[in-house]
């Protein structure tokens, strides 16, 4: 059976680590597309930011991911390194643009590349020898929370949550909003979240896709945007 909680203060001190703002993944120079949005006009207020953001997790990248992750810490926890290294090569695939490539590749190799040094595991780090600077964010976590005993509900909703958090700060930034604005939009967010986790862990990734053709335009076309703040 998949354990649900965090039953001791190590790995919950472990689990919040690996989300907080502070571990150098560079998630705040990512935007996903949301920097074009605004520059259109499409996202200028808080509910408009927290559709955005909803329809990404529901739909969108945060969907794929999150079915990605749950594949990854399956496949760790399981010890089945031939399942593990397919979850890699599809999550590497699976992008829509150039950018969203990017912010997933760029930040998986970030948190890999730090977890190997400040949490080290054999296991963790013979995977990303065998997958050089080719890790997905989702799976890099998945695959090391998996492999480090940390339950999978609570890793997938705070990797979600993180997400989603980072996309609104991006829309305080870009609007801008407000502080306050920003956190009211983060508990809007809640359920989406939680709903999001639930779906990933009955996903199968043979049938998994995205449904938001538009952001990936927006995400297209912000690479050639003439004033832009973000990555991505």
């Amino acid at each position: 059976m998949t354990t649900t909680t965090i039953t001791t203060d190590a790995a919950l001190y472990r689990l919040l680590a690996w989300l907080s703002p502070a571990y150098p993944v560079g998630a705040y120079t990512y935007s996903h597309g949301l920097e074009t949005a605004v520059e259109d006009g499409l996202v200028a207020t808080r509910p408009a930011l927290v559709e955005y953001i909803a329809t990404v997790l529901r739909h969108g990248a945060g969907r794929v991911d999150a079915a990605l992750l749950v594949a990854a810490w399956r496949a760790a926890a399981a010890a089945d390194d031939t399942a593990l290294d397919e979850v890699a090569r599809l999550a590497a695939a699976w992008r829509g643009t150039a950018e969203t490539a990017l912010e997933s590749m760029a930040q998986g190799t970030a948190f890999t590349s730090v977890t190997e040094a400040a949490w080290p595991e054999p296991r963790f780090a013979a995977f990303a020898a065998r997958h050089p600077r080719q890790l997905a964010h989702p799976v890099a976590f998945g695959a090391a929370a998996g492999f480090q005993a940390l339950p999978l509900r609570p890793a997938l909703t705070g990797w979600l949550a993180g997400f989603a958090a980072n996309l609104v700060s991006a829309g305080v930034r870009l609007v801008p909003l407000g502080q306050t604005d920003g956190q009211i939009a983060t508990a809007a967010l809640h359920a989406v979240v939680e709903a999001a986790a639930a779906a990933a862990l009955d996903a199968e990734l043979e049938q998994i896709g995205t449904a938001t053709p538009f952001l990936d335009l927006l995400s297209m076309r912000h690479e050639s945007q003439y004033t832009r703040l973000f990555r991505s």
